[in-house]
């Protein structure tokens, strides 16, 4: 991150051209020729002066040049947009807490407990939904064995088709765990992630997990959400990330007024809150560290900011 950071102090002090290619180099980035190259071109400079425009003001979080400044918003927000929508319709359980007359902690962070996996990168962008749930997976069975084992993404992007998926294109964590209370989980080192829709390569005897149901939080109820992750562990979520504040996010703690907390589309993992000011809650992405602080962001608890509080859920095993 302070990597990044340096990189937009210097912009301003450096020639257009040294810059732009300092940012290729860092983020790995050709084009197939100059026409386009100077397409993508026109829009970073563009992106870095709104970024340097959005610092200027005394907010509560910065952004930063990432991975997709070199590209517009409805771009990125159309291969990165893979949670698709929710049926308002379900039968699981609904989570209650056992303990709702018991005081719960004013933070939490399931780093710090050897529960969370570390961050990846979805690559193939309409993939979030898959790394959402096994996340959520990770650390159900981390809390369970006390062994810390990284699921297999790929798995439910070749194999949970027919349960309403569409592997890279997008897909539902409830439609996961569905898959996975049928068939099991693989772990990652057996079933290891490739980035792209392939056949469906399940092996029964790799399968080290298996659901026995899935809860899901009642829809919109950040208090029940905040003691799930208390009691239970980290929560798979959803949230709207439709704002380009969001795509160039680099540490602070993020609100937005013109996020949605119904259109959701794009699944994340809640892995501790803060109630310190306002409070705000620590979540995993998988857009790889570096995006954001190291692959996370913080978001304001208050008013279901994006959300995050409108479709929460975790597996039972």
């Amino acid at each position: 991150m302070l990597f990044v950071l340096y990189f937009m102090k210097c912009y301003s002090e450096e020639s257009n051209g040294v810059a732009w290619r300092e940012w290729k180099h860092m983020f790995n980035k050709t084009y197939d020729n100059k026409s386009k190259e100077k397409k993508r071109k026109e829009i970073w400079e563009k992106n870095i002066l709104k970024i340097n425009e959005f610092n200027a003001r005394n907010g509560s979080f910065k952004q930063a040049v990432n991975k997709f400044s070199d590209m517009t918003s409805e771009e990125v927000l159309s291969i990165i947009g893979g949670l698709h929508p929710e049926s308002e319709t379900t039968t699981e359980s609904l989570y209650t807490s056992a303990l709702n007359k018991v005081e719960i902690p004013d933070n939490i962070d399931w780093r710090d407990k050897n529960v969370v996996t570390q961050v990846k990168n979805q690559e193939c962008y309409g993939s979030c939904w898959a790394f959402s749930a096994a996340g959520s997976l990770e650390g159900q069975y981390a809390r369970k064995t006390g062994k810390l084992v990284s699921f297999s993404e790929q798995q439910l992007i070749d194999c949970s088709w027919s349960y309403g998926n569409k592997g890279c294109t997008g897909g539902l964590i409830i439609n996961a765990f569905k898959y996975w209370e049928k068939h099991g989980a693989e772990r990652e080192k057996d079933y290891p992630f490739i980035g792209r829709d392939l056949h469906c390569k399940y092996q029964r005897s790799r399968i080290v997990s298996k659901l026995k149901s899935f809860v899901r939080i009642p829809r919109g109820d950040c208090t029940q959400l905040r003691r799930a992750v208390a009691e239970i562990g980290p929560v798979s979520v959803g949230i709207d990330v439709s704002q380009d504040s969001f795509h160039s996010y680099s540490h602070g703690v993020y609100k937005s007024g013109r996020c949605s907390s119904t259109k959701l589309n794009h699944g994340v993992l809640v892995v501790g809150y803060n109630m310190e000011g306002s409070g705000y809650w620590i979540v995993k992405n998988s857009w790889g560290k570096r995006w954001g602080e190291a692959g996370y962001f913080r978001i304001d608890m208050r008013d279901n900011m994006c959300g995050i509080c409108t479709s929460a859920l975790y597996p039972v095993i």
